[in-house]
């Protein structure tokens, strides 16, 4: 069952469905609030942090949005393909399905959120006057790495949470960590420069620094970023769907 490309399309499109026929239920504005989560923790962040960063960011809330709509993607996708294997264990233990189609259906219910996203930061680029440039088709690179990475790690930690519960815990404590490594509310040059190596050295924060160059400076990402996140993406990638390929068989026993 579910081995034809025909049947693998429209069991993702059924998994994406219902990802967002589950999320927003019982909510009266349903949808809206894939748009509205987003502005109003900008507006507040913005209210907050420009005050004290006024003078070292342009564009303060473009730049805050860019980073949050990167990072979110990143944390959602990842998280939700964690507990891809675990969440559908009733459907698992039944029927044969391809595990992996349970993580890329996250990945698609999670892409859909990041560009509905983006239409926010469009909107927020218009009222603040940023111009819009045709170095934003650019971020199309980044974006690809992006995804990429997205998968490897939430393959490896599917396997990992499968066989270690508390793997979730400790995961929500290490995306706390690395929200303020990724530099997304604040200047780099307030980091001390023996600490700003660190910085650079994680993939999340590269690919923020790419995206906002693409899209709020109008310049090519640093070339060395890019094949720096592009070496890490692919690498993880491989390393995630190698690893769940060769447990695949196994996750459902460890149910």
């Amino acid at each position: 069952m579910f081995e034809t490309f025909d049947e693998k399309k429209f069991l993702l499109k059924q998994l994406v469905k219902r990802d967002f026929t589950t999320k927003y239920k019982e909510s009266v504005l349903g949808i809206l609030w894939s748009f509205i989560n987003p502005l109003l923790i900008m507006i507040i962040f913005t209210v907050i942090f420009s005050v004290l960063f006024r003078r070292q960011i342009h564009n303060f809330a473009v730049y805050f949005l860019i980073g949050k709509i990167v990072f979110d993607f990143f944390v959602s996708s990842s998280s939700g393909a964690m507990m891809s294997i675990r969440k559908n264990r009733n459907i698992l233990t039944k029927i044969y399905v391809p595990r992996y189609m349970f993580a890329i259906g996250t990945l698609c219910y999670e892409f859909i959120n990041f560009l509905i996203a983006l239409l926010i930061l469009f909107a927020v680029m218009i009222v603040t006057g940023a111009p819009f440039r045709l170095m934003m088709f650019a971020s199309i690179i980044p974006l690809i790495l992006l995804i990429l990475l997205n998968l490897g790690v939430g393959l490896f930690l599917a396997v990992l949470n499968t066989y270690f519960s508390d793997v979730g815990h400790f995961y929500s404590i290490f995306t706390l960590l690395l929200m303020y490594a990724s530099a997304m509310f604040y200047p780099m040059e307030i980091v001390p420069a023996s600490i700003q190596i660190i910085f650079s050295l994680n993939p999340l924060y590269v690919a923020i620094t790419c995206f906002r160059d693409t899209l709020l400076y109008g310049i090519f990402p640093d070339i060395s970023a890019l094949l720096y996140l592009a070496v890490f993406s692919i690498m993880f990638f491989a390393i995630g769907f190698l690893l769940f390929r060769i447990q695949e068989k196994k996750l459902t026993l460890q149910l």
